[in-house]
């Protein structure tokens, strides 16, 4: 069963398109699911960024996508479709 900051299978479906646009060239990003599940995590615990869990990846990694979406609108048609 996943944890309540854990994205289900059925509400990743809704947004993947949103989330994790084809990438052409460049380094791999980190994934993106982990990443929005790192950010449920922060949101739903309250915590500090440099608490969340190692296995999310680095924080200040999860930090700065949260910061790209926020900024270009893509958290918001997360949370539309949600």
């Amino acid at each position: 069963m996943a944890k309540r900051y854990e994205l289900p299978d059925e509400a990743w479906e809704l947004i993947a398109d949103v989330v994790s646009p084809e990438q052409k060239r460049g380094r791999p990003r980190s994934d993106d699911r982990l990443m929005l599940n790192g950010i449920f995590w922060i949101l739903c615990s309250g915590a500090a960024w440099r608490d969340l869990p190692e296995r999310f990846g680095p924080w200040s990694t999860v930090y700065q996508r949260f910061r790209d979406w926020r900024d270009d609108g893509t958290f918001d048609r997360v949370l539309e479709r949600l």
